[in-house]
């Protein structure tokens, strides 16, 4: 009897085991084909990315009229003086 009862816990823990090494895989096959568990971390990353892309442009936008703008004064303080 005490036997049997032992190999009942032994079957039963192995058998819990090996569904919870089964629902892991299971979790992970998911994650993977539906684009990660941090997919929405990932689309955050994204979009902060495109904005520093957008700032970036900008400041080379503007770095290049100020540019012009500096022309523009050198040559009107040329023919002034």
């Amino acid at each position: 009897m005490n036997g049997l009862l032992i190999l009942a816990m032994i079957v039963g823990g192995i058998v819990l085991v090996v569904i919870t090494i089964g629902l892991m895989a299971i979790a992970v096959i998911r994650a993977l084909r539906t684009g990660g568990i941090f997919k929405k971390d990932r689309q955050t990353y994204n979009d902060e990315t495109r904005m520093i892309q957008d700032i970036y442009n900008g400041l080379s936008k503007m770095e290049k009229r100020v540019e012009a703008l500096e022309t523009i004064l050198i040559e009107r303080k040329r023919k002034d003086g």
